[in-house]
C-alpha cells in the first residue's frame, strides 16, 4: 500500500506532533498553578467557578463543553481533566485545542479545521479529473478533515493500481487562505504501466501454455500493448485467472484440478510482471452408472430419472450436476413438494476413472425467506433485482436458488460488484438474504468511421443504454452513412413484460441506398416490429411478433432489366403481417463446453394489411466443436430460405433472397439470377436460397497477446427462382451451385474481432462477380 503524506504551503502551519506537545505543555502548566495552591490532601483535585470556551466559530461553545464534559462547581482529578481535553480533541471536530486555567475559570481555547475552498488534481494524464473527483470524500465548502484527505490519497493510489501503475503516489497538500480556508491539492505521481512480460505454466501436460493464456483474462505484453490494454498488471484480475483457470479444467473433467500457487515476480529493472501458475492437472473423469433414489413415499422415482439428462460416458462438468439438480428440485415444486432437496452423491472408481452420481432426494430443514434486503442500488429499481430471484418473502429457503439469482444479477452487466449473503432471521427457522450491489455505468455514447467491402467508409453515430431509467429496459439508437448508403434504427425491450419471463421488445429500422452496393438504382426500406419472447425450454425460446414493411425502388436506369423496371412501377408498397421465431442453443451453455449447436426457425406471413401477401421462411443450423485439445474450433453452417407469394403476386428485389453475406469469394449482388439480355445484367435475387459454410479455427504460433489466429473456410450455396421473368428467354433464374475457398485472419481488437478472408472461387456463372479480399466484424453464434 502506498502512503499518502500531507503536507502544507503556509510557514505558520503547525504539525500534528507540535500541536500534541503544546497541548502536553499547557497540561503540566495547570498541574502545577494547581499544585502550587493546593493543600497536600486534595493535591489531585481541581475546582473551576466558571468554564468558558474561545476560538470557536461554526461550532457553538454548548457543544464543546458537552464534550469537556466539566461543570462550574465541579471537583475533578487531573485523569478527568485529561480525559476531557482527549474528548475534546478527539471529536475531529478541532485542529488544535488547549486546556488554559485564568484564575478560577477553565478556559477552553479551540480552533476549528479550515473549510475547504476548492479541490484540485495536477500531474494526472492517464486518468481524467472526472473519474478521481468521484473517488473522494473530501468536498468543497465541508470541514478540511486531514484523515479523510489520507483516505482519499488511498482511494486515488487505488485507482491507479487498478490501471497497472503500481508505482502511483499521491499526496494531498493545503494552501491556507482567507477566512479560515483552504484548497486542498492532491499532487500526484503517475508513475509507468507495470506490465505482465510473460504468463507461463508448471505441470500442464494436456493442455498447451498458450491453449491456457487464451483462457485468462490477463494477457502478456507484446507488439500491440498499446492496443491490448489486459497486459498490465492487476492483482484482482490475477485472483480472478485462478478461478478461470480452475472452472476450464473442472468443465472438461478434471475434477482433481488445483491450481497450488501463483507466482508473480517483479523484474530486475521493476517495470514488468513474471506470473507463473502451478497447477496440478489429475485424471480426466467420466460418468458412470447415473441414478435416482429417495426414501421418501411422495417421490416416483422414475419421473425423476427421466428428467435427467446426464448419460453414462460422458466427460463429466460440475455445470451437468447444477443443471440436473436445478431441474429435479423444478420437478418437485410442480408437484407441489417443499422443501425436496437433491444431494448429489459420487463415488469414484479411480481406476477406470469413472464417476457414479446418485442423485439422492431427499427433505430438507424447514426454512422460510423472511425478506430480502438490497442495498446499494442508487439508480436500479429494486424490483430489477428482485425478479432475479425465484423466492419472494415466505417461500422455502433453497440455497442452490439463492446463488442462482446472484449469477443473474452478476450477469446483468449493471453492477461491479453484486454479493448475495443469507443470515439467519428473526427465529433459527427464517433467514434474510442481503443483497449488496454497486452500480457501473450502463450507456455509451459513440461516434466514429465504418467501413466494409460493399458500403465503403461511413461515419456512425450510436446510443445505448442497458439500464434504462433504472428499469432494466434496453433503449438503443444508430446512424450510419457509407457511400450511398443511410441507416438509421432504433430499439427497445423490456426484458420482464409485467414481471414475467417474457421480453417486449420494439424496433424501427429505415435504410435508403443510392446506386450502392452494386446497385445502379436507388431503394427505400423500413419495418416496424413488435413483440414478445418467451423461454420454451432450457435452451430454447420462441418469439412472436406483428410488423410492417415499407419498400420501394427508384430511378431504375434504362439500361437495366424490364424486370426491375416493372418492379419499380409499383411504387412505395407496405406488407403488414405477423411472424414467429424458434431458437434452440446450446453453443457456450450447454452440456458440453467443448461442441454445441445454434438451430433458428422463423417465418413472417404477410397479407394481413398492406399491399402485399406472402410466406417468408428461413432456417439456420450452426454445429461447433474443438478438437485437438481446444486448440482448433470446427464449425458447419447451414442455411436456407423460401419466399412464396400468395394470391399469385409477383415478389420484387427488395423482398427476395440474396447471397450478400452468405457466401464469400463474390461481390455483393455478385452472385444469382439475372437479365443476361439487359445491358447492365443486373442481379435480380431470388425467391430460394441454400447455403453450407464450413470452417476451421487454429492457432497461428503468434503470441496469444497479439489475439491473432488462422482459419479456412470452403462455402458452397445457391440463389434462384423468380416469380416474373419478363417473358424472355434471357433470364437465368435456375438452380446453380457456387462455391468459394480460401483463408482466413482473425484478430481480437479493442474495437471488435475482425475477420480478413482471401478467397478464391471455385465453381461460378460467368456472369458472377467475384471478390478475392474481404474485411468484416468476425461473427460470434
Amino acid at each position: 500500500m502506498k502512503r499518502a503524506t500531507i503536507s502544507e504551503q503556509n510557514k505558520g502551519h503547525r504539525s500534528p506532533t507540535a500541536i500534541y506537545r503544546a497541548a502536553l505543555v499547557v497540561f503540566l502548566a495547570i498541574s502545577t498553578y494547581f499544585g502550587a495552591s493546593l493543600s497536600a490532601a486534595d493535591a489531585q483535585s481541581y475546582t473551576f467557578s466558571n468554564v468558558t470556551v474561545e476560538g470557536g466559530g461554526r461550532i457553538e461553545p454548548g457543544t464543546v463543553l458537552s464534550y469537556a464534559g466539566i461543570e462550574p462547581g465541579q471537583t475533578v482529578t487531573a485523569g478527568q481533566l485529561n480525559e476531557a481535553y482527549q474528548n475534546v480533541l478527539g471529536s475531529g471536530l478541532f485542529e488544535s485545542v488547549a486546556f488554559e486555567p485564568r484564575g478560577g475559570t477553565l478556559v477552553i481555547v479551540v480552533q476549528e479545521f479550515p473549510t475547504i475552498n476548492r479541490i484540485n488534481i495536477e500531474g494526472n494524464s492517464k486518468l481524467k479529473d472526472e473519474a478521481l473527483l468521484g473517488l473522494l470524500r473530501s468536498q468543497p465548502r465541508r470541514v478540511y478533515s486531514p484523515t479523510v484527505a489520507e483516505q482519499d490519497a488511498a482511494a486515488i493510489v487505488d485507482a491507479y493500481e487498478q490501471a497497472g501503475r503500481l508505482a502511483a503516489t499521491v499526496e494531498p497538500v493545503i494552501i491556507r487562505r482567507s477566512n479560515n480556508r483552504v484548497d486542498l491539492v492532491f499532487e500526484v505521481a503517475e508513475g509507468k504501466v507495470v506490465e505482465v512480460e510473460r504468463i507461463s505454466f508448471v505441470g500442464n501436460r494436456d493442455f498447451s501454455d498458450r491453449r491456457l493464456r487464451r483462457v485468462l483474462e490477463s494477457k502478456q505484453a507484446g507488439l500491440f500493448r498499446q492496443l491490448i490494454q489486459r497486459d498490465t498488471f492487476i492483482g484482482d484480475r490475477v485472483q480472478f485467472d485462478r478461478q478461470v483457470l480452475t472452472d476450464f479444467y473442472r468443465s472438461r473433467g478434471y475434477v482433481d484440478f488445483d491450481v497450488l500457487s501463483v507466482a508473480s515476480e517483479f523484474s530486475r529493472e521493476r517495470n514488468a510482471f513474471f506470473v507463473t501458475f502451478t497447477v496440478r492437472e489429475g485424471l480426466k473423469y467420466r460418468y458412470g452408472n447415473i441414478s435416482v433414489s429417495s426414501d421418501l413415499p411422495e417421490i416416483d422415482v422414475s419421473a425423476y430419472q427421466n428428467a435427467v439428462a446426464i448419460r453414462s460416458g460422458q466427460v463429466y462438468n460440475p455445470l451437468d450436476i447444477d443443471n440436473t439438480i436445478a431441474r429435479l428440485e423444478r420437478l418437485a415444486v410442480q408437484q407441489d413438494l417443499d422443501f425436496i432437496r437433491v444431494d448429489p452423491r459420487v463415488t469414484r472408481d479411480d481406476r477406470n476413472q469413472l464417476l457414479f452420481i446418485d442423485f439422492a432426494i431427499v427433505r430438507g430443514p424447514r426454512i422460510f425467506v423472511e425478506r430480502i434486503d438490497i442495498e446499494g442500488n442508487a439508480t436500479t429499481l429494486d424490483r430489477v433485482i428482485r425478479r432475479q430471484f425465484t423466492a419472494v418473502e415466505g417461500d422455502p429457503f433453497n440455497p442452490r436458488e439463492i446463488r442462482e439469482a446472484a449469477s443473474r444479477i452478476e450477469a446483468l452487466g449493471f453492477f461491479s460488484k453484486a454479493e448475495v449473503n443469507p443470515r439467519e432471521g428473526s427465529s433459527p427457522d427464517q433467514v434474510i438474504v442481503d443483497v449488496d450491489v454497486e452500480e457501473q455505468p450502463t450507456g455509451s455514447l459513440g461516434f466514429g468511421a465504418s467501413y466494409s467491402g460493399s458500403a465503403g467508409f461511413g461515419l456512425t453515430f450510436n446510443f445505448s443504454e442497458r439500464n434504462f431509467l433504472g428499469r432494466g429496459q434496453a433503449l438503443s439508437f444508430d446512424v450510419s452513412t457509407g457511400s450511398g448508403t443511410q441507416n438509421y434504427s432504433f430499439g427497445f425491450r423490456e426484458p420482464a413484460f409485467l414481471g414475467r419471463d417474457v421480453a417486449y421488445s420494439f424496433n424501427i429500422a429505415y435504410t435508403t441506398t443510392e446506386e450502392a452496393n452494386s446497385t445502379d438504382y436507388n431503394t427505400t426500406l423500413g419495418r416496424v416490429t413488435t413483440g414478445f419472447d418467451f423461454p420454451l425450454g432450457e435452451y430454447s425460446r420462441l418469439g412472436l411478433n406483428v410488423f410492417g414493411r415499407l419498400t420501394d425502388i427508384t430511378d431504375v436506369p434504362a439500361e437495366s432489366s424490364a424486370i426491375l423496371a416493372a418492379e419499380a412501377a409499383r411504387g412505395q408498397e407496405w406488407a403488414i403481417g405477423a411472424g414467429y421465431e424458434y431458437t434452440y442453443r446450446t453453443l457456450r451453455r450447454g452440456l458440453n463446453p467443448d461442441a454445441g449447436i445454434l438451430f433458428r426457425w422463423s417465418q413472417d406471413f404477410a397479407g394481413i394489411g398492406g399491399d402485399v401477401s406472402y410466406v417468408k421462411s428461413e432456417a439456420l443450423l450452426v454445429g461447433e466443436t474443438k478438437v485437438v485439445n481446444d486448440e482448433v474450433t470446427l464449425r458447419a453452417i447451414f442455411e436456407g430460405g423460401a419466399l412464396n407469394s400468395v394470391s399469385g403476386g409477383d415478389s420484387r428485389i427488395v423482398d427476395r433472397f440474396t447471397l450478400n453475406g452468405k457466401i464469400r469469394g463474390f461481390e455483393y449482388f455478385g452472385v444469382g439470377p439475372r437479365d443476361l439480355g439487359a445491358a447492365n445484367e443486373d442481379a435480380l435475387g431470388g425467391n430460394y436460397f441454400a447455403v453450407a459454410k464450413f470452417e476451421a479455427e487454429f492457432p497461428l504460433g503468434l503470441p496469444e497477446e497479439y489475439g491473432i489466429h488462422g482459419g479456412v473456410f470452403l462455402d458452397v450455396g445457391s440463389v434462384w427462382g423468380l416469380d416474373n421473368t419478363a417473358g424472355t428467354s434471357t433470364v437465368d433464374d435456375d438452380f446453380a451451385l457456387r462455391s468459394a475457398a480460401g483463408i482466413s485472419i482473425f484478430w481480437d481488437t479493442p474495437i471488435g474481432p475482425l475477420r480478413f478472408n482471401f478467397s478464391k472461387a471455385l465453381v461460378k456463372e460467368d456472369y458472377d462477380e467475384e471478390r478475392e479480399f474481404d474485411l468484416t466484424i468476425s461473427t460470434r453464434f
